[in-house]
């Protein structure tokens, strides 16, 4: 089972990533479990939207203690209770214009990626709205679900601007695609 948590303030867009990722995990046939948490339910204050993913029926009814990936809107939330669900194999995916050696020498034994969302979206007209450029990232960097199928719940969702969140999504997962083939070299 994949347990996903994706954390972000109020107004960000978390929660609909959360959603657009989840029809994309059940689109390509799989068993999902989605469900969240406001917090004070305040633009600003933190939000999580919590997944769950497998082949099987999901009978757990329960948080995610410890996460397999966390999708991050904000690098200031990369902190406490979040990182308390992150064990040294879990894959954090961060919204920050920062260089992977910052996050590594102030959150060593992480495994970062760290991903300059608003550069992408503001490319494609999209402002401080970061879903779709942070949700291409985060399906590449898990290699999962699959592009086209994620492209497809963006445009089956996104209320305007099609092409631009389509466009946004595929730049998000080739930029973690040039990380992590930097990563190997």
């Amino acid at each position: 089972m994949l347990q996903i948590i994706i954390q972000g303030r109020g107004g960000q867009g978390a929660q609909t990533a959360g959603n657009l990722l989840a029809m994309a995990f059940f689109a390509q046939g799989r068993e999902v479990q989605a469900f969240a948490s406001y917090g004070g339910a305040r633009r600003g204050m933190p939000v999580s939207s919590f997944i769950r993913v497998d082949d099987r029926p999901i009978r757990l009814r329960c948080d995610i203690e410890q996460a397999d990936a966390i999708l991050c809107f904000d690098a200031s939330l990369l902190e406490g209770r979040l990182l308390a669900a992150a064990r040294p194999d879990t894959l954090i995916v961060v919204n920050s214009s920062r260089a992977r050696e910052e996050f590594a020498e102030k959150l060593p034994g992480y495994r970062l990626i760290p991903v300059d969302g608003i550069s992408i979206s503001r490319r494609y007209g999209l402002g401080r709205i970061v879903n779709s450029a942070l949700l291409g990232a985060f399906a590449r960097a898990i290699e999962a679900p699959k592009l086209e199928t994620l492209t497809r719940a963006l445009i089956d969702e996104a209320p305007k601007l099609h092409d631009e969140n389509v466009a946004a999504c595929e730049e998000g997962y080739r930029w973690v695609e040039a990380q992590l083939q930097t990563v190997a070299a």
